[in-house]
């Protein structure tokens, strides 16, 4: 293929977001690298039976894009993703998007400052900067059980739903009480003959105030002033919910309680309500979002089975006190590799350095979006710029627009390439680390895929959005070293 100017690896939100933002400015020489054969990331994807959005759809949608047409405050898959589709046709994407391209390496020419992208069909070449728009929640984690692959019954990831497999009657396996879990949990329990639900560790829930939104709202919303309103509410709404995440464990105390009240309103066992309790400081893991989660384990034909799994064998699931549980389908709700995503890549930068080795003592980048040593290599929603609170889309936007103001920066000074500098980085991720290490997620008690093998938040930014959003607002030259052409090939 020709030569693109830049290259976006993704077409999930991160990537169509960089790419509109590049098409607005007037910069069309771009190529998007979709590894599937759509688009969609997390959204096409994930296509489990009660997948939806766990934030307000009003925010979870671009700022410059809002969508009048949600059907519901907390829109399901597939709205959100025949809304990225809209997008695409909108602004011409189309042509930029070049699906089963799965990116194999990345390898940066010192001589050049280009980087050669390199695809699993063979295919190899050079571009002037590249825009990471992986995504976090993309490679399946399936848990490390005795036996997992001698099971003979059905067996899939969540994330990789098996739609030809009726459930009707069967007895099905649900290892796993996260995010997904508690969407599908409710739908599988009402079609399985049997549901037996494994939980190594309970989430706190809080109730999902998802409702419809009725025709008269939504011709309402068609009017601008009063969708920025309503998505301006929500906003600071859901900011409020981090001030015990950014400031002091001890204010999480008002979630604790309205998660112990919808626990206690909706499942009467004490003795069941007591294996449905967390130990851990509420914040500590995501709060999950779900109104059908507990009522559907109080049913007749479910079992929460709280004992460790030890065992998979041909047709059943052993736990830790040597039960044998028989079943005919496993499904994983086991989230996802977040840390080692990013760590598990061919990518190598300048005088031959291994992003490996660049992150030996843990993933980091300036901002979540530079890292030293890898010119004109932009993460979207890299290290540290998740969130447990608000929309990532809000922090998408903020690093686009960063990354745009990092391109003008190499167009007004004639450099080739931008690498953020390595005292920039490490001052930005020791303050980062500072503030994390006092905060629920370090202190919370628990364990969860936002940490690090070292206990280090790798994952989560600590702060209120807009914090973030002022520190993306503008690039500062000082924190780069400007690469610029040698004297032969000026």
């Amino acid at each position: 293929m020709p030569s693109p100017g830049i290259t976006i690896i993704g077409s999930g939100f991160a990537g169509l977001c960089m790419a509109i933002k590049l098409k607005e400015a007037g910069y069309h020489d771009f190529v998007i690298l979709e590894k599937d054969g759509d688009l969609g990331g997390t959204w096409r994807d994930n296509t489990y039976p009660g997948c939806a959005c766990d934030v307000p759809s009003p925010l979870y949608s671009f700022s410059f894009e809002l969508n009048p047409g949600w059907s519901r405050l907390f829109s399901p898959q597939q709205e959100i993703w025949d809304y990225l589709r809209a997008c695409v046709d909108k602004y011409g994407l189309g042509p930029h998007i070049r699906f089963g391209a799965q990116v194999s390496s990345l390898e940066y020419d010192d001589e050049r400052a280009t980087w050669r992208v390199s695809t699993a069909d063979g295919d190899s070449f050079e571009t002037h900067a590249v825009v990471s728009g992986i995504g976090a929640l993309h490679v399946p984690s399936l848990p490390d059980i005795p036996g997992r692959d001698r099971f003979t019954g059905t067996a899939f990831h969540s994330a990789r739903w098996d739609h030809s497999r009726d459930l009707t009657g069967a007895r099905v396996a649900v290892i796993g009480t996260g995010a997904s879990a508690v969407q599908f949990v409710p739908v599988v329990a009402r079609q399985a003959g049997r549901l037996t639900v494994f939980q190594r560790t309970p989430p706190w829930i809080q109730p999902k105030p998802d409702v419809e939104i009725p025709e008269r709202m939504r011709r309402a919303l068609r009017t601008p002033v009063a969708a920025r309103a309503l998505r301006d509410t929500i906003y600071w709404l859901l900011e409020t919910r981090a001030v015990g995440f950014t400031i002091d464990p001890r204010l999480m105390k008002v979630h604790r309680r309205m998660a112990e009240r919808h626990l206690a309103a909706q499942v009467a066992d004490p003795a069941l309500r007591a294996r449905l309790t967390p130990d851990y400081t509420i914040g500590c893991k995501r709060i999950l979002l779900s109104s059908d989660y507990y009522p559907a384990l109080t049913r007749e034909n479910v079992e929460l089975v709280t004992d460790r799994v030890t065992e998979i064998r041909e047709r059943s699931i052993v736990d830790a006190t040597g039960r044998e549980h028989e079943v005919d389908v496993i499904v994983y709700g086991t989230g996802f590799k977040v840390v080692d995503a990013l760590n598990e890549q061919r990518i190598i930068g300048r005088n031959g350095l291994k992003i490996q080795d660049a992150w030996r003592d843990g993933v980091e980048a300036y901002l979540g979006v530079s890292t030293a040593g890898f010119p004109n290599l932009f993460f979207l929603l890299g290290p540290n710029t998740g969130l447990g609170h608000t929309s990532v889309v809000f922090m998408i936007e903020a690093q686009v627009r960063y990354v745009m103001d990092c391109l003008r920066l190499l167009s007004r000074t004639g450099a080739r390439a931008v690498d953020v500098r390595p005292g920039a980085q490490r001052a930005y991720n020791d303050r980062l680390q500072r503030r994390l290490d006092r905060l629920v997620w370090t202190e919370g008690g628990c364990t969860s895929w936002y940490l690090d093998e070292h206990g280090k938040n790798r994952t989560i930014w600590p702060g209120f959005t807009f914090e973030y959003w002022a520190r993306t607002r503008k690039v500062k030259p000082e924190a780069y070293e400007l690469i610029r052409p040698s004297p032969a090939r000026s």
